[in-house]
């Protein structure tokens, strides 16, 4: 495999990451919203706390895989291939967390930066969903097709895991 093949996969691996990132981080924040029982501290504390956890899971299964599949432990290269594809899950919590930290200081209530939280990883997915339409090719009408199902399922899946209590 070419090393432009290798980074392409680790590009699409990471990008993965990222969509899944933030559908989690929508889950996580309109969960906290929905609750209202929440305060500044608390919701940044779930939302590091969902972040940090999800990246470890993510280092812990990849690197049983790569036990399981080369009967060693990923070291050097590989490790830092391991991180770069799963750094989306704590950088997901960045956005909401400023947006906490916005609401900390005054300048907006703690259930809109939530539901601004939201709002953004939804914006985000549907431009995901966009760029690949572009990128296949079929036009701006397809490309908008392509990010409004994208943000749509996302959603759908994070509203989901949200009233699930996930």
């Amino acid at each position: 495999m070419t090393e432009h093949a290798v980074d392409a996969q680790a590009a699409a691996a990471q990008l993965k990451e990222r969509l899944y990132a933030a559908i989690t981080m929508i889950s996580v924040v309109l969960g906290l919203a929905g609750s209202g029982q929440v305060g500044d501290l608390g919701a940044a504390a779930t939302v590091l706390t969902a972040s940090v956890g999800l990246w470890l899971a993510a280092l812990v299964a990849d690197q049983q895989a790569h036990r399981v599949t080369h009967g060693a432990l990923a070291r050097g290269r590989e490790l830092r291939a391991m991180i770069f594809v799963s750094s989306p899950l704590l950088l997901s919590a960045v956005g909401p967390l400023t947006l906490i930290g916005v609401s900390t200081l005054g300048a907006m209530g703690l259930n809109t930066a939530l539901l601004t939280a939201a709002g953004i990883n939804i914006a985000t997915l549907f431009a995901w969903g966009c760029y690949g339409g572009i990128r296949m090719g079929g036009g701006t009408a397809f490309a908008l097709l392509a990010g409004a199902i994208d943000a749509a399922i996302g959603t759908a899946v994070a509203v989901v895991k949200a009233s699930a209590g996930h």
